[in-house]
């Protein structure tokens, strides 16, 4: 298992559109993804896992990766957490 963690910068947090981005990008790995934030946890490619965290700007996000593609998969999802939250 590899892991990252990130403060959002986005001024709305991880509302609906970006929620939506990021369920693309942690679906094209194999790996299972999830979110960690504020003492809950949710599934990556699932947009109500991650909409149920209500994260805010100034939140530090856990992102964990587990599986086959999991170097991989970690890398693409810094790179989409920095360019997009």
């Amino acid at each position: 298992m590899k892991n990252f963690k990130y403060v959002i910068k986005d001024e709305l947090g991880i509302h609906a559109r970006p929620a939506g981005l990021l369920v693309k990008e942690a679906g094209k790995f194999q790996s299972a993804v999830n979110l960690k934030s504020n003492g809950k946890s949710g599934d990556a490619k699932r947009i109500f896992g991650i909409m149920g965290m209500a994260i805010k700007k100034g939140d530090e996000v856990t992102v964990e990766v587990d599986g086959a593609d999991e170097g991989e998969a970690i890398a693409a999802l810094e790179q989409f957490f920095k360019a997009n939250l």
